[in-house]
C-alpha cells in the first residue's frame, strides 16, 4: 500500500489511476476474464450488482417491460426472473449452483414472472412472437417487434433465444455472460 501510495503522489492520480486501468482492465479482461468470472451462482456477486447498477444507468426497461425500468423495479422489490425458469431446470437434474446462475437472471415484473412460470424460452418466446404481431398479450404490454427487439438488447439475451430449450442452456449461459461483460464494459467507459 505505502508504494501505492507513492505511486500515486509522484505520477498524479489521474495518471496512477489510468496506468492502472490501463494494466488491469485490458481488452482481455473483457473479452475473456470477465466473463469467466461470471459463471457464478451467488445473487450476492459483486458481477450481479454491476451489471444491474449498468442497467440503471443506461435506463434499461425490466425484462420484457415495456414502460418499467430496472430502476423502477429494484426500487419496488421486483422478482428475480430466471430466463431458463429454474422450475424446468431443476426437473432436469441441474443443481442448484447451475440455475442459479447469474447470467440466468433477469430483472422482472412479478406478473410477468409467473405468467412465464416454468415454461421453457422456446415455448413462451413464440407466444411473444405471436404477441408483437398482433396477438393477444401474454407476457407484458410490448406490442411491437422493435420494442422485443430493444427489449432484449437491452437485458443481454443472446439472439435466438425464441429456439432454445433445456439443451441449449450452457450455450445460452456462455452468450449471455458475454453480452453482460460487453454491457459492463460500455457503462465503464462512460465513468
Amino acid at each position: 500500500i505505502d508504494q501505492d501510495i507513492r505511486t500515486m503522489h509522484e505520477n498524479e492520480i489521474e495518471g496512477y489511476v489510468e496506468s492502472v486501468i490501463h494494466s488491469e482492465l485490458s481488452e482481455s479482461y473483457w473479452t475473456s476474464v470477465l466473463p469467466q468470472a461470471m459463471n457464478v451462482s451467488n445473487s450476492n456477486s459483486p458481477y450481479w450488482h454491476v451489471y444491474r447498477a449498468t442497467q440503471v444507468k443506461m435506463n434499461d426497461k425490466g425484462f420484457l417491460s415495456r414502460d418499467i425500468t430496472v430502476r423502477e423495479l429494484i426500487e419496488y422489490k421486483s422478482d428475480v426472473h430466471h430466463v431458463f425458469p429454474r422450475d424446468l431446470l431443476k426437473k432436469q437434474g441441474l443443481s442448484r449452483g447451475q440455475y442459479n446462475q447469474i447470467a440466468n437472471y433477469v430483472i422482472a415484473q412479478s406478473e410477468i414472472n409467473i405468467a412465464i412460470g416454468n415454461k421453457s424460452p422456446d415455448n413462451y418466446f413464440q407466444s411473444l412472437i405471436e404477441q408483437v404481431n398482433g396477438g393477444g398479450r401474454k407476457y407484458g404490454n410490448i406490442a411491437d417487434e422493435q420494442e422485443l427487439i430493444e427489449n432484449l438488447q437491452q437485458n443481454c439475451i443472446p439472439v435466438g433465444i425464441e429456439t432454445m430449450n433445456v439443451d441449449d442452456y450452457q450455450d445460452f449461459l456462455a452468450q449471455r455472460r458475454i453480452l453482460m461483460a460487453e454491457k459492463i464494459h460500455s457503462y465503464f467507459t462512460l465513468l
